[in-house]
């Protein structure tokens, strides 16, 4: 009988160099000294929290975690805890103080603007408290919006309970469009390996946010998105293009927008235009379509 292949590390909390795995592998994994952890509900603190490949501040990001985002915690080891990520599932290492046992009660309030800043005081000179983004989440406050010089600011508690002053116009419906219109207000944010926001990404953190955005939930990296997504040979605008190690959002049938490393930013290129459009073309593997 052949033997089934090894589970993905990226999809299932396991550690085979630790022994450590969540308790609904069990029966699916082999040997029998794993030490079996039950996750316990956690959420992200005020800051945008990294995942690592490793407990070591040196170990490669493989993710991020968003302000007031829902994590589940597996193991502590030192400073550092291994927990998995509510939206996707993905697995990492992430600074242990960053960890909130829970989250303030009341109405929670979803940031929809790129970026955003939460203020000590309802002016724009007051100190920041902390950096925003596009899917993070805050609580209502206590108290009436201020209307200061045109601008409405809305009191907010902070994901560790600290009061804070956040402007409006940051909690607005998405404006109506398909996800490519969306992903088009990233041109130009800065490429970060693993970053998930508006203050750096990579390319399949920028596919999963855009499609996020539209109630598409997609798995954290290119090639996972890839088998996620119904293959098609004529791309049209919203599928995404695939490449050994990257991914990228199609804006019609030649013109794709990307978060690399050869700009280290969000671009735009063409297929078969300059060297590195003729580079993308030629290295293509494929282009996917949502079919859900």
């Amino acid at each position: 009988m052949t033997a089934a292949p090894p589970l993905d590390t990226r999809l299932h909390a396991y550690d085979p160099e630790r022994r450590l795995a969540e308790t609904g592998l069990q029966g699916q994994l082999e040997g029998g000294d794993w030490h079996w952890l039950t996750p316990r509900a956690r959420w992200a603190g005020n800051a945008r929290l990294s995942l690592r490949a490793a407990p070591d501040a040196g170990a490669e990001q493989v993710s991020e975690a968003l302000p007031g985002e829902p994590l589940s915690v597996l193991h502590r080891e030192g400073d550092w805890s291994w927990v998995k990520t509510g939206h996707d599932g993905y697995p990492g290492w992430v600074r242990a103080d960053g960890v909130l046992d829970g989250l303030p009660t009341g109405e929670t309030l979803t940031v929809t603007a790129l970026r955003a800043h939460a203020y000590a005081r309802p002016k724009v000179s007051a100190p920041i408290m902390a950096e925003l983004c596009f899917g993070a989440a805050v609580v209502q406050g206590s108290g009436e919006n201020v209307t200061e010089g045109g601008r409405v600011w809305r009191p907010v508690l902070l994901p560790d309970g600290a009061a804070a002053w956040v402007q409006a116009v940051c909690f607005l419906p998405v404006s109506e469009g398909d996800l490519a219109d969306f992903a088009l207000r990233f041109l130009e944010v800065p490429y970060v390996w693993g970053g998930r926001s508006a203050w750096g990404l990579d390319c399949s953190g920028l596919s999963q946010v855009a499609y996020a955005a539209v109630g598409r939930a997609l798995p954290r990296d290119a090639d996972l998105q890839q088998e996620a997504l119904t293959a098609v040979t004529e791309p049209t605008r919203g599928d995404l293009a695939f490449f050994p190690g990257h991914v990228g959002i199609m804006l019609d049938e030649r013109r794709m927008l990307h978060a690399n490393a050869t700009h280290m930013r969000v671009t735009v290129e063409t297929f078969g235009e300059g060297d590195y459009g003729t580079r993308l073309a030629a290295s293509c593997t494929g282009f996917g379509r949502w079919t859900a």
